[in-house]
């Protein structure tokens, strides 16, 4: 079983930063961020293979950097500016292999391992 554990979530103002952390075991394959909003569904925010190609959702490229540090089995998720928009429960999720397509890489069904989630509030 991966444990996944999430951190750094909380209040920001927009336009702000904020940077979120998931503890992960070393790890082979796809990792990346999701995120719920109340009362929508989830949804990819961005992901990155163990090659280190990255994914991101439409809404925060440019604003959003995903990446990884393997020597601390940490994955990351830096937020710029964000905006009200951004607010939702954030988790980080994992999988053993990664699909070639990009647009499957950002499908929350893509992904095996969840951590419990840490939630963003933009105002």
């Amino acid at each position: 079983h991966v444990q996944l554990v999430e951190s750094g979530g909380g209040s920001v103002q927009a336009g702000g930063s904020l940077r979120l952390s998931c503890a992960a075991p070393e790890y082979r394959g796809c990792t990346g961020w999701f995120r719920q909003g109340l009362g929508k569904g989830p949804e990819g925010v961005a992901t990155i293979t163990s090659a280190g190609t990255t994914t991101y959702a439409d809404s925060v490229k440019g604003r959003f950097t995903i990446s990884s540090d393997n020597a601390k089995n940490t994955l990351y998720l830096q937020m710029d500016n964000p905006q009200p928009e951004d607010t939702a429960m954030y988790y980080c999720a994992a999988n053993p292999g990664c699909f070639n397509n990009p647009r499957r890489r950002l499908s929350p069904s893509a992904y095996k391992h969840w951590g419990q989630g840490t939630q963003v509030t933009v105002s």
